[in-house]
């Protein structure tokens, strides 16, 4: 079975006393307003472990000279972690001097030389390592294996997925930057790159180059970064450091409110000594929408539910180069997407609505494809969790030899729920596709004697036997077939996706957290692969997924 990483924090209680939490979530935000306390905050949690972790305050240099200084991996760690070459207890060198004491909070961190001394001094230390082992199985008649991704290797793949327009290279003791114009590559220094991309650089280095197992807490990770690649950026290297733990302390909430796989945490207010905190129970911060999609320059896609809901979550995984707003509604998705593809200033804008399937006919189904509006090959996005493939997924991570607890699963859903609310399943479809023939029934406007006669013709065409009878035997026949993909496809039960985790020795109600989790991981592609299928052909998906197993 999985073992999944259990983080552990400190933070403060009612007392200022510290205390210790643990749980699954690779990250933690912190938000409030400004002089809320949120910086003073860091810096607290910092001395309550300093050994374990590792700050970088908002206020940073991003100057560096034009080559790196070379140092031993001891002293370029050392001088990194506390500000000096040999080891302290604590970070007091890190943070200046004013005279009386450090000032963790407002002294500038200016560091970025020894982060790229750092960053060099591990990729030496990595190839020398190879290189040993590659001599030692020589020696010993055996083939070395081949040569494994360092840490420049990282550095690059994780640049190149934000700052895919502009190229960096580290070798011979430089940074060197270049750019293409109009099939020209033109280099420079790397030091005299945009504020945004030294800070990208300075970001990424600093979190692959500390030792394993830290908490990182970084403040105002917004600072020079535009808020299209803030999340994409800490997405990444998150996932390189699935080791540490990371804080964020922000004052930006569409940061937080996006970001997955976090805790949320409010700081109220800070009378100097205590903090009064609160753990954000619904993050669905609320932004200027036009303005967002105006600076974000990707094509959007309008989806149900809040920004902490699983249809949010799971979309954003998958339809990563798209902007997912969420809309909490279906009509509301449809409203917005209609809204946007008719509005002038965002004709360069590509929009998208992916909506339910419900219990929608195939009429209404295609009537919405005209306004980009999709439907899933599923009754409703729950039921993505509980697909034959997704389950084989589920099946292999948490390693069982056979496929007898997916059989379980699919017959539990058959002959269990489906076919005992199977009766209740007709009734609901029979009112839904009774409620859309209405919606479409021409209703004459010219007069009120008019609209009657014309109301009256409507609902005397609607034959409740004959929906009821197409309902029936539509139901029945899928029951009868027990093909579990065409079941999933009309079942509407919320609860379904709750009531399966116990088949692989999961909490039920944590079931979809671990699917959301798993799309972080290493697994991630295997999880979005298992899902595509089941999603609407209108809507392009990054081919990605689909390629990287082949």
């Amino acid at each position: 079975m999985l073992d999944e990483k259990i983080y552990t924090y400190i933070l403060p209680d009612d007392n200022n006393k510290p205390v210790e939490y643990q749980g699954k979530w690779h990250s933690m935000i912190i938000i409030g307003a400004n002089g809320s306390g949120k910086s003073k905050l860091g810096a607290w949690i910092e001395k309550q472990t300093p050994s374990n972790t590792h700050r970088i305050s908002a206020q940073r240099a991003l100057t560096f000279g034009n080559y790196i200084q070379q140092k031993s991996y001891e002293q370029a760690t050392n001088l990194l972690l506390y500000g000096q070459e040999t080891p302290s207890s604590g970070h007091d060198n890190r943070w200046g001097w004013d005279g009386e004491k450090h000032n963790y909070t407002s002294s500038l961190l200016d560091d970025y030389e020894n982060v790229l001394s750092a960053l060099i001094a591990l990729q030496t230390n990595q190839q020398e390592k190879f290189v040993k082992d590659c001599k030692q199985r020589e020696a010993q008649g055996k083939t070395h294996n081949i040569v494994p991704e360092m840490v420049l290797d990282k550095l690059q793949r994780i640049w190149n997925s934000v700052f895919p327009h502009r190229n960096i290279v580290i070798e011979d003791g430089k940074v060197m930057a270049s750019s293409e114009r109009n099939g020209e590559y033109f280099e420079y220094k790397g030091r005299d790159m945009s504020d945004g991309e030294r800070v990208g650089l300075y970001l990424i280095a600093q979190c692959l180059s500390i030792p394993e197992n830290k908490t990182i807490i970084i403040d105002e990770p917004e600072i020079h970064l535009h808020r299209s690649i803030m999340d994409r950026l800490w997405t990444a290297i998150e996932a390189e450091r699935e080791d540490c733990f990371f804080i964020y302390i922000t004052h930006d909430t569409q940061f937080a409110a996006c970001h997955r796989d976090s805790k949320k945490l409010w700081v109220k207010e800070f009378d100097g000594t205590k903090w009064s905190l609160e753990e954000v129970q619904n993050s669905n911060l609320p932004e200027q929408l036009l303005l967002d999609i105006l600076g974000n320059r990707k094509p959007v896609l309008f989806v149900e539910g809040t920004s902490d809901s699983y249809d949010t979550k799971l979309y954003s995984e998958i339809y990563r180069d798209y902007y997912v707003i969420p809309c909490g509604s279906c009509s509301s998705v449809i409203s917005q997407t209609k809204a946007m593809n008719s509005n002038r200033q965002l004709h360069n804008f590509k929009c998208y609505g992916i909506i339910d399937r419900d219990y929608r006919s195939e009429y209404e189904i295609e009537a919405y494809k005209k306004d980009n509006i999709f439907t899933l090959e599923v009754a409703e996005v729950e039921n993505l969790f509980l697909t034959e493939e997704l389950l084989q997924v589920v099946n292999d991570i948490m390693g069982f030899s056979d496929d007898s607890k997916i059989e379980n699963v699919k017959k539990y859903i058959i002959e269990k729920r489906f076919a005992e609310e199977i009766d209740k399943q007709i009734c609901e479809a029979i009112v839904s596709e009774i409620k859309f023939k209405l919606t479409i029934a021409a209703i004459s406007k010219k007069s009120e004697e008019k609209a009657k006669e014309t109301l009256a013709e409507a609902i005397r065409e609607i034959s409740y036997e004959k929906v009821k009878t197409e309902q029936e035997q539509k139901f029945k026949q899928i029951l009868d077939s027990k093909i579990y993909k065409e079941v999933l496809k009309v079942f509407n039960c919320k609860s379904l996706s709750t009531s399966t985790g116990h088949f692989f020795e999961l909490d039920n109600k944590a079931y979809r957290d671990f699917i959301i989790r798993q799309t972080k991981g290493k697994r991630a592609s295997d999880i979005v692969n298992a899902i595509i299928p089941y999603l609407p052909n209108g809507i392009p998906i990054e081919n990605r997924y689909i390629e990287i197993n082949q």
